[in-house]
């Protein structure tokens, strides 16, 4: 088979997981960061801002089959997400056109925050996104900055990811800042994530316009917390009210694609992260 060329812009920790599934494909990887570690294996860096629009012209004007987005705020905040995210699309598109290029396909990594959803409902590919926080709105006005532009797109709305380098609610219990709370969870394992935009890239068929990338149980907060306490040994805070995030993620059209979750739920996770047999709890 005829090699191809990936570009992956924002490559971080999920863009080095994508070059990863990728190391025995067919698809030579170039991963942008503005200070990029040395190149490893299949993924070849360059350092550049995904905000300089003659930098990015120059660069895919080497003509890339795909181009993946896995974008990150430069600050917690309105500013920092549009900066991120946005800027960088808008970036891609002039750059694109000015090139005269366009790829075979473009996956944006995206976020479940984009559904304001809050009662426990279930969501998935055909629920109207109407986010309720700055983060949502401006992760939703990137998507449109690529929908609007027509490229070949794939927008792929992630939960809560975690992982190894991602431990933030372990560490969370082990410290007892994580309180029980009525609310449904939903989260992605970071080799999922990649493994399923592998899968996509990999793929002879023609992807959907969008895709809800999560595992297959959505679970209450307080039974992922409980979970995770018993397994370090802590006590748990007392509970408080829910806080405004509580849905369920229906993943089924990622399972339609065909890709084989390697974790379908929170307890094969995390009971590699906590590095123990998954015996709590039956």
């Amino acid at each position: 088979m005829d090699s191809e060329k990936l570009l992956i812009i924002g490559c971080g920790d999920l863009g080095r997981r994508l070059a990863d599934a990728l190391s025995d494909s067919h698809i030579a990887t170039t991963g942008v960061r503005r200070h990029p570690p040395a190149s490893a294996g299949a993924l070849q860096y360059r350092a550049l801002d995904a905000a300089d629009e003659q930098a990015m012209t120059e660069l895919v004007a080497e003509g890339f089959d795909h181009i993946v987005l896995t974008l990150t705020p430069a600050a917690r905040s309105e500013a920092g997400y549009r900066q991120g995210y946005v800027q960088p699309c808008k970036t891609l598109v002039r750059a694109l056109a000015a090139a005269k290029q366009c790829p075979r396909r473009v996956l944006f990594v995206s976020s479940t925050a984009v559904y304001g959803e809050n009662a426990g409902e279930w969501v998935d590919e055909a629920t109207a996104p109407h986010p309720v926080r700055y983060n949502g709105e401006q992760v939703l006005a990137a998507e449109n900055v690529l929908r609007h532009a027509e490229l070949p797109l794939s927008v792929l709305r992630l939960s809560g990811i975690y992982g190894p380098g991602r431990s933030r609610l372990i560490d969370n219990v082990r410290e007892g800042r994580a309180a029980p709370k009525p609310s449904w969870t939903n989260r992605i394992h970071a080799d999922d994530a990649a493994g399923f935009m592998a899968h996509l890239l990999l793929s002879t068929a023609v992807p959907q316009p969008l895709y809800l990338v999560s595992d297959s149980e959505p679970t209450p907060y307080s039974e992922v917390v409980t979970y995770i306490a018993q397994r370090v040994g802590v006590s748990l805070p007392g509970a408080v009210p829910a806080d405004g995030m509580n849905k369920r993620i229906d993943n089924r059209r990622l399972c339609a694609s065909g890709y084989q979750l390697r974790y379908r739920d929170y307890r094969e996770g995390f009971a590699e992260l906590l590095g123990a047999p998954d015996t709590v709890g039956g």
